[in-house]
């Protein structure tokens, strides 16, 4: 498989679904039209689309469905609305204070503070219409709520907002790595970890599926964000489309702080081969996801 040409091309589906799904400023809520503009900014500037296109590939392990499956599409979308949200408001001054997302200017520079919150707020409850919208699926009502309340979950404070805060509260302080595996584990890899198990949810996996996509999903999520920290350090402002070397500047504690360069990028490989490890049991069908957690360890940006 070449695995750029297959995110592309999951890139693209996401991007035509999202185009469908998501509102516009042209519609009957006219008066918002400023509001809805500061939403389609931050979704539309760009980005890998890393999280829905997991959640399509799982859902291809599973089963041999149209492609793309019409009934992961909403829930995919509804991934990225929630991914880009939080960047939104992790750019903000009170938080990372980032002048640069994508290569572009953050939302807050563009919109103002009040206007990039209300944006980030109108994203993640927008994640939740289209999630619960009978209409967008033939799911279930009891696989569609066991859904929402995984991905809830993950969004939350139990997951990626609890990492968010727990990240924040150690800046510019030593603590322990346990710490450091926390705010990874709940930052990055619980989001990234309900995303492959709302697609293999959606498709009919079996509990023991489920728990082997669990395992992928958890070292895969710790190798993306091992390598964030690797690119931070390695990789220029240009290349990253947001400021280089802003975790030293800002004091976070990260995997090469902790190790150096090499022994992090051990640890990357590590998480990477433990993730193909845990997809013993399928077949060919989750070969994306064989190539997309090869594909962390050589990804630049």
């Amino acid at each position: 498989m070449e695995i750029k040409t297959y995110l592309n091309e999951q890139r693209l589906v996401i991007e035509r679904a999202l185009e469908h799904s998501m509102l516009t400023a042209e519609m009957e809520h006219g008066v918002f039209a400023h509001h809805i503009e500061a939403m389609r900014y931050s979704l539309f500037v760009g980005g890998k689309r890393v999280r829905p296109i997991l959640c399509l590939a799982a859902g291809q392990a599973i089963e041999t469905r149209p492609d793309p499956d019409p009934d992961l599409l909403p829930i995919a979308c509804a991934l990225e609305c929630i991914h880009t949200y939080s960047l939104i408001h992790d750019d903000l001054p009170a938080m990372d204070n980032d002048d640069l997302r994508r290569g572009k200017p953050t939302s807050h520079i563009l919109y103002g503070e009040a206007g990039a919150i209300l944006a980030g707020d109108g994203l993640l409850t927008w994640a939740f219409d289209l999630l619960s919208n009978s209409n967008q699926s033939t799911l279930t009502a009891k696989k569609r709520l066991k859904i929402i309340h995984l991905i809830a979950r993950a969004a939350g404070s139990l997951g990626m907002v609890g990492g968010q805060a727990l990240d924040i509260a150690n800046e510019n302080k030593e603590f322990p790595f346990e710490t450091l595996r926390a705010i990874h584990r709940s930052k990055t890899g619980a989001l990234i970890t309900a995303s492959i198990l709302a697609g293999a949810i959606a498709a009919g996996a079996d509990q023991k599926q489920q728990e082997a996509l669990t395992r992928y999903g958890e070292q895969v999520g710790l190798a993306f964000q091992i390598v964030d920290d690797l690119l931070n350090v390695t990789a220029t402002t240009e290349q990253l489309g947001k400021a280089a070397g802003s975790d030293a500047s800002k004091g976070k504690a990260t995997y090469p702080a902790f190790f150096g360069i090499d022994t992090t990028r051990a640890k990357a490989e590590t998480a990477v081969q433990e993730a193909l490890d845990a997809l013993i049991l399928f077949d060919e069908k989750a070969d994306p996801l064989r190539a997309i957690a090869r594909y962390i360890l050589t990804r630049s940006h």
